[in-house]
């Protein structure tokens, strides 16, 4: 893109002389004519006053016209949108003076603060959506600690509806507690006051590792485990980080997977990169549900009938982006889904 570096161009002061000119010889040509004819001294000396006072309105007015369209006007916009934006009205929109093809500095200043104003906008509207989803997270926890406790007042309670109803309690404790959890540790992962402490280490021990500590909860489903990992492959990121991707991703594979159903990691590596695929032959999910599966407090569930609160993969994929990895999401409703991470190898 092109763009002119003068507000009054060349071609403008050329007009200007070019007036002066044409205006000088107007005037020599009328004195001439006035020695021909012999018009009185009075006339003669009136005459070019009047003439060179109605150029100078002329040349007056033009650039005072000049002006305002070039500066003042757009000057004016500007302030008028600035105002509006800081009185919380991101939806001002400021027009460029020039077409794309006619570019200067005050068009491209304008481009810059419409793109400001949507971008603040957007974070506008995502700080209103996180409010409005932790509050309805949270409404959901303390909802039910509130009533349990009211039971667990109740005269005459028998131990085994008391025992239930304090499980309840603090089922939902701890809930609220990892939904606190996760939204602080995201915020400093966001906010990068979180420093990965990169080093080589084995990826296929770390995950092996996670693997067994999903043990109960396999067998409580009955669900059929399938590996393929090698011996050992050495990555680099940070172990305690990475450690939280894999139990996010398992988490989820085991909790959507129906009983008797299956889930497969596999593991490959290369001299570049190392990849792991966690797939599941759960519900799976819509084409929609896969645009946002990243996205903050999203969760396909809208019943919101399994536990969560839809910060898990939110967290994967800030993890991930600090250890220059990738993560990507293949699925299909009602036959399952399959997680792929990618992770740079060990430097040799």
């Amino acid at each position: 893109m092109k763009i002119k570096e003068n507000l009054f161009p060349t071609s403008l002061f050329a007009i200007y002389l070019g007036a002066l000119l044409l205006m000088s010889g107007i005037h020599t040509g009328l004195i001439v004519f006035m020695n021909k004819v012999q018009w009185n001294n009075l006339a003669q000396t009136i005459i070019p006053m009047v003439y060179w006072g109605i150029v100078a309105v002329a040349l007056t007015l033009f650039t005072r016209q000049k002006m305002k369209s070039t500066y003042e006007e757009p000057l004016h916009k500007m302030a008028e949108a600035t105002r509006s934006v800081s009185e919380g009205d991101f939806s001002v929109y400021v027009p460029t003076i020039h077409t794309a093809d006619k570019l200067d500095y005050l068009d491209v200043m304008i481009l810059d603060f419409n793109k400001m104003v949507e971008e603040l906008g957007s974070i506008e509207t995502l700080k209103t959506d996180f409010v409005s989803n932790v509050s309805h997270e949270m409404k959901t926890p303390i909802a039910i600690i509130k009533n349990y406790a009211e039971l667990l007042s109740a005269d005459r309670l028998e131990d085994a509806r008391r025992k239930e109803y304090a499980s309840a309690v603090e089922n939902a404790a701890t809930r609220l507690s990892d939904l606190i959890s996760n939204i602080l540790k995201l915020n400093r992962l966001e906010n990068q006051k979180i420093i990965p402490e990169m080093e080589n280490y084995d990826i296929c021990r770390q995950l092996c590792e996670c693997i067994l500590q999903f043990e109960d909860a396999w067998d409580e489903k009955e669900i059929e485990l399938e590996t393929d990992i090698e011996d050992v492959a050495m990555g680099k990121a940070d172990e305690s980080l990475m450690e939280l991707v894999w139990n996010n991703l398992l988490s989820n594979a085991i909790k959507f997977t129906e009983p008797g159903g299956r889930v497969t990691i596999r593991q490959t590596a290369d001299r570049n990169c190392i990849r792991v695929a966690v797939s599941d032959t759960g519900c799976g999910m819509s084409r929609e549900s896969m645009n946002h599966i990243f996205d903050k407090f999203y969760q396909g569930d809208t019943s919101h009938a399994r536990e969560g609160n839809g910060l898990g993969l939110a967290l994967v994929k800030r993890v991930l982006e600090l250890m220059d990895g990738d993560i990507q999401v293949v699925s299909e409703e009602g036959k399952g889904s399959t997680f792929m991470v990618t992770l740079p190898a060990a430097e040799i």
